[in-house]
């Protein structure tokens, strides 16, 4: 277990030091996220907007029985049945306190999506943020790249290097990638 952990560990720093060397793929990683959140978030809207549709119809429907109730226990009071008038009444009643609790569960839900609704904007909001620098951080790139071009290649256009020094440059970073393996086994082993 321990040399599981020590091997997840390395390649978590191995990929956050990836990261810190290509911060623009750190940026694209988190305009993913973000995207992954808004869509979620809008999933999350549109499933409270149809749990409130259901509280409303719910609501509605109870206030209809309390209605319906409620003329009951006139016409049994009108007709002097008191026995009918007092059951009626008690229906209506208990038909009030489930009204109540209904009433109380729609605004529940109509409080969780005002909350959804914010946290969608702000998610937006965030994620035209991290546009905007990873933008910023392609810009500075491609820039960069073109100065790069520019140091590298002669006043006529043609490049200052021959091929044969691109080999070497190459052999080089193969070498040095190498030597880095060979160091990061030998720290392992420790």
């Amino acid at each position: 277990m321990g040399l599981f952990d020590d091997f997840s560990r390395f390649l978590e720093n191995r990929l956050e030091e990836f990261l810190r060397n290509n911060p623009h793929l750190e940026l694209e990683a988190l305009l993913e996220q973000l995207r992954e959140q808004e869509e979620d978030t809008l999933k999350l809207i549109a499933d409270l907007q149809l749990q409130e549709k259901r509280s409303q119809d719910q609501v509605m429907s109870t206030a209809q029985e309390i209605q319906r109730w409620h003329i009951r226990v006139e016409k049994a009071k009108t007709a002097n049945r008191q026995d009918l008038a007092a059951a009626a009444a008690q229906r209506e009643a208990a038909l009030l306190r489930e009204g109540n609790q209904q009433w109380g569960q729609m605004q529940g839900v109509k409080e969780r999506i005002s909350q959804a609704k914010e946290l969608l904007r702000k998610i937006q909001q965030r994620r035209q943020e991290v546009q905007a620098k990873a933008t910023e951080a392609q810009t500075a790139r491609a820039q960069a790249q073109a100065q790069q071009r520019l140091e590298t290649s002669g006043w006529d256009g043609r490049s200052s290097y021959s091929s044969g020094y691109d080999d070497l440059d190459e052999k080089f970073r193969r070498w040095e990638t190498q030597d880095e393996l060979e160091q990061m086994k030998r720290n392992m082993g420790k």
